[in-house]
């Protein structure tokens, strides 16, 4: 199928970035700082941290 002028294909780039941005994680204000607070702690690796 032609496309209609002046409607631009998105590149493979664009399209990678844009779902990115559609399953990243978003955390509330409260949640980042239990994070930081049980890293701080120690007991737990970075790695566990950052799956969570």
């Amino acid at each position: 199928m032609r496309q209609k002028p002046g409607t631009a294909r998105p590149t493979t780039e664009s399209l990678v970035k844009d779902i990115r941005r559609r399953t990243r994680k978003h955390h509330s204000a409260e949640e980042k700082i239990r994070i930081v607070l049980e890293g701080l702690r120690g007991g737990t690796s970075a790695h566990s941290l950052a799956q969570a």
